[in-house]
C-alpha cells in the first residue's frame, strides 16, 4: 500500500516536472502575449503537449512569473516552484492480495458486505504473530447493484470516522462510437449552467430537432460558490499577513490567530469541494436523464477544457474560469456508461456565432423584445430566407449536436483517459451540420369576424340541485333558496353565520376571513369592494354659467 501511494505521488511529480521543464525551455520574451509559433514551440517541448489544455500551461506560466517577481530569476525546475506534496491519510487496499484483505457480500442481505483485513497488534510488528484479522461490516449504498462484483475499497479517515470508497464492477451495454441517429447536444453557460436538447439524423441525411430543449439553472449554487471563493481569498490574504508579521518567532502573540485562520481556510475549502461535487452530480444526472428520455445513444459535449474568460472584468473572468466543467464531464461519463450512452467532446469553434439552420453569422441582441439593443443573450439570424431567432445557448446546443452527428466518423478514443473525442472540424462535413426547420405548423382556423357569433350550448349552473328540496318546517311548502348558510351545524368553510345568498361574503367587524373561510368553492382572494358614495359636482353647462 505504501509503495502504491508513493508511486502515485512520484508519477504526479514527474508529470509536473515535465510540464514545467517544457515551459522553461521555451520561455518567450513576453510570457503574457505568446505568438502562435511560441505556443507550438512550448507544446512541442512538453511530452504529449499537443492535446494538453492551454489552461494547464498558463497556470505553470503564472507560477513562473510569480517566482521571477520574487527572486529575479527563472526557477531551475518544479522543485523550486512547489513545496513538499501532502500525502493523504488513506489505505489503498486495492494494492493488497487476499493474504492481506478480503471482501465478501452477505448471502442474506445484498446491502451488506464484510471486509476482513490484517492489522498489526503492536506499533512495531516483526513476525506474523504480531498481525491479527479484523472484521469490518460495511453497509452498501443503494447505488451498488445487487449483482455487482465488489472490489477492495480505499479507507480514508475523515472527521474521526473511517470511510470506505467502495469500487464495484457490473455489466453495462457497450457505448458505440458511430452509428448514432439521435443525439443530445450540451452547451455550457454561466448562470444557466447547461443547455441541452435532442436532434435526430434521418435516413436522407437531414437533421431535425426533437423539441425545444431545456436548461439546467444553478445561479443560486454558483452565487454561493462565488461568495465562498471571495471569503477564501480574504482568509488567505489575512493568513499571509499574519505569517509576515510572525516571521520566525514561534512565541509571537499572533501565532494562535494564524492557526485559527488556517483551520478556517481548510473548512471553507471543504465546503467549496462538497458544493462542487453536489453540483457536478446534479448536472450530470440531469443531462443523462435528458438523453434517456429522448432515447439518445450519444451525448455531444462542448470541449471547454482550455476556456479562459477574458475581457469581462476580474470577478466575472474568475467565475467563468472556475466552473466545475471537468467534474461534470467525468460524472456524466460515469452515469452515461451505465446505460450504454456515449459521451463525446466536440470542438467549441463558432458554436454560438453561426445560425444552426443556415450557418450565417448571428446578430446578438439583449432580449427578444429589444431587437435593436446590442447584447449577447438573444440571437437573430439576418438571413431573410431563414430568420431563425432564439436563445443563444439553445442555438449553441443545436450546433454542437449537429456537428457531432455529421463528424461521428471522426470520433477517436484517447488511450490515456478512454474518453471519446472529435479533435478537429472538417469543412465539408461542417457544411452539412445544419438543422432543418420543422415543416409541420399548428393548424389554426380563421377567427376573423365574418358573421354572427355562434351560440354556444348552455350547461347547468354549478351546484344546481337535481331534486326538490325538503319542505320547510311548520308545514310550509316550497323550496329554500340554495346558498343560505345553515344554522344547525358548524360551517368550517363559511365566512360567518350571516352569509347571504351572494357569492362574496362581507366580513363582520373585527374579523378577516382567511383561506378557505372566504366561502365554499370560491377563490380565496376574492373580496367585496366597499361602496363609495360621492356627490357628482355640477358642470358649467348644467348651471348655465359660461365663466
Amino acid at each position: 500500500m505504501v509503495q502504491e501511494q508513493a508511486g502515485r505521488v512520484l508519477r504526479s511529480a514527474a508529470w509536473r516536472a515535465e510540464v514545467t521543464g517544457g515551459v522553461l525551455a521555451a520561455w518567450p520574451a513576453d510570457p503574457r502575449k505568446r505568438t502562435p509559433g511560441e505556443w507550438d514551440q512550448v507544446r512541442a517541448s512538453i511530452p504529449g503537449g499537443e492535446y494538453l489544455p492551454s489552461s494547464v500551461i498558463k497556470g505553470r506560466i503564472r507560477q513562473v512569473v510569480t517566482f521571477v517577481k520574487v527572486n529575479g530569476r527563472l526557477p531551475v525546475d518544479v522543485f523550486e516552484l512547489e513545496g513538499v506534496p501532502r500525502i493523504p491519510r488513506m489505505l489503498l487496499l486495492a494494492a493488497c492480495d487476499r493474504q492481506q484483505a478480503i471482501i465478501e457480500r452477505s448471502d442474506t442481505d445484498p446491502g451488506r458486505a464484510l471486509l476482513r483485513l490484517q492489522l498489526p497488534s503492536r506499533p512495531d510488528p516483526r513476525t506474523y504473530r504480531d498481525w491479527t484479522w479484523v472484521a469490518c461490516p460495511i453497509r452498501l449504498p443503494s447505488t451498488v447493484p445487487a449483482l455487482a462484483v465488489l472490489h477492495l475499497p480505499t479507507l480514508r479517515l475523515t472527521d474521526g470516522k473511517v470511510r470506505a470508497d467502495m469500487a464495484y464492477t457490473h455489466a453495462v451495454p457497450k457505448a458505440a462510437r458511430t452509428g448514432h441517429t439521435v443525439a443530445v447536444g450540451v452547451d455550457w453557460g454561466l448562470n444557466t449552467l447547461l443547455s441541452a436538447g435532442a436532434l435526430r439524423l434521418g435516413k436522407d441525411g437531414r437533421i431535425t430537432a426533437l423539441g425545444a430543449g431545456g436548461q439546467f439553472r444553478a445561479a443560486g449554487v454558483l452565487a454561493k460558490q462565488h461568495r465562498l471563493r471571495r471569503h477564501s481569498e480574504g482568509l488567505h490574504a489575512k493568513a499571509d499577513q499574519y505569517q509576515r508579521l510572525i516571521g520566525g518567532d514561534e512565541r509571537h502573540h499572533l501565532v494562535g490567530k494564524h492557526a485559527v485562520i488556517r483551520d478556517e481556510i481548510r473548512h471553507v475549502s471543504a465546503r467549496r469541494s462538497n458544493l462542487n461535487d453536489a453540483l457536478a452530480w446534479a448536472a450530470a444526472r440531469w443531462t443523462v436523464d435528458q438523453a434517456i428520455a429522448a432515447r439518445a445513444t450519444v451525448i455531444y459535449l462542448e470541449d471547454l477544457r482550455s476556456m479562459e474568460a477574458r475581457g469581462m472584468g476580474h470577478s466575472l473572468n474568475t467565475r467563468l474560469s472556475q466552473q466545475v466543467r471537468g467534474k461534470i464531464s467525468d460524472r456524466m461519463r460515469h452515469l452515461a456508461a451505465e446505460h450504454g450512452i456515449a459521451v463525446v467532446t466536440v470542438p467549441a469553434r463558432n458554436t454560438s456565432k453561426h445560425c444552426p439552420q443556415c450557418l450565417t453569422p448571428l446578430q446578438h441582441r439583449k432580449a427578444p423584445d429589444r431587437p435593436t439593443t446590442p447584447g449577447w443573450k438573444w440571437a437573430i439570424c439576418p438571413n431573410q430566407s431563414c430568420r431563425w431567432q432564439g436563445d443563444r445557448d439553445h442555438g449553441a446546443w443545436r450546433r454542437i449536436a449537429a456537428r457531432g452527428l455529421t463528424h461521428q466518423g471522426k470520433t477517436v478514443t484517447e488511450k490515456t483517459s478512454g474518453a471519446m473525442v472529435i479533435r478537429s472540424v472538417v469543412d465539408g462535413l461542417e457544411a452539412a451540420a445544419v438543422v432543418t426547420p420543422s415543416t409541420s405548423k399548428t393548424s389554426r382556423r380563421d377567427r376573423s369576424k365574418t358573421g354572427p357569433t355562434r351560440r354556444k350550448p348552455t350547461r347547468p349552473a354549478p351546484r344546481r340541485r337535481g331534486a326538490t328540496s325538503p319542505t320547510r318546517p311548520h308545514g310550509q311548502a316550497g323550496k329554500r333558496p340554495e346558498g343560505h348558510a345553515p344554522t344547525d351545524r358548524k360551517l368550517p368553510r363559511a365566512a360567518h353565520r350571516h352569509q347571504g345568498v351572494n357569492t362574496i361574503s362581507t366580513p363582520t367587524a373585527g374579523h378577516r376571513p382567511r383561506g378557505a373561510a372566504l366561502g365554499a368553492g370560491f377563490h380565496l382572494h376574492v373580496h367585496a369592494s366597499p361602496p363609495r358614495w360621492e356627490t357628482i359636482p355640477e358642470t358649467p353647462s348644467d348651471s348655465g354659467s359660461l365663466s
